[in-house]
Formats: structure tokens, sequence, C-alpha cells
């Protein structure tokens, strides 16, 4: 068994590392790491992971959007002028879907239940 420690980061494929970094850094509001390798590999902060978005023609491997995953900033896509998908609840928490320039869905979410204490 692998003893996993943490998750390091998550690459997001990119076309358009201009239209990248405007939509990750500008109008999601992450926080560009200093120490990003290269402008084809550019990471941005979110907590404990880190979002590496990066250009996969540059890294050997065809562009393929990734499948959905989640973040909350429902409000700020709008103010920008992007289109949220229709809100949904889950019992949990309300969500809505968007997708990056280069197609990458991301479900954003607001959790709005308390976590059980246990």
């Amino acid at each position: 068994m692998i003893n996993v420690q943490r998750v390091d980061y998550i690459r997001v494929p990119v076309t358009d590392m201009q239209k990248a970094n405007h939509f990750y850094g500008e109008v999601l509001g992450l926080e560009r790491n200093p120490n990003s390798p290269a402008e084809d590999w550019v990471e941005y902060e979110i907590g404990n992971v880190t979002l590496a978005v990066m250009t996969p023609h540059t890294h050997d491997y065809e562009f393929t959007p990734l499948p959905p995953g989640t973040i909350e900033a429902k409000a700020k896509l709008e103010a920008a002028g992007l289109q949220v998908n229709e809100m949904w609840d889950s019992g949990v928490c309300h969500g809505a879907g968007v997708r990056d320039p280069d197609g990458n869905a991301i479900l954003l979410h607001n959790r709005y239940k308390p976590y059980e204490q246990t």
C-alpha cells in the first residue's frame, strides 16, 4: 500500500496560455505561484492544492479537457460575463457548472450544510 500524504498538483490542459492565465488568475482570482517553472506550466494555488495550467503539446501529449472539478466562484464568474449553468441543490451545497476557455468543465459549489461533528 502507498502512503499518500497529499495531492501536490492537478494538471489542467489548455491550448492558449494567455486566455488560461486571464481566466484562472484574473477572472477566478487565483494566486499565481511565483515559482512556476515555465510559461507553458503556470501553477495557481488553491488552499492545499495546486492547479498546474499547462500546454500538453509542449509536454509530449495531446490536449483533452478534464472531467468536472469543483471550486467556489459562481458570483465572480457571472460578474465577469461568463455563462454559468443552472444552479442545483444537492441537499448539502448549491452548485452550477461552467467551462474555461478550453472547455475544461468546472463545477462551482458552496456548501451550506455544516459538517457533522464526530
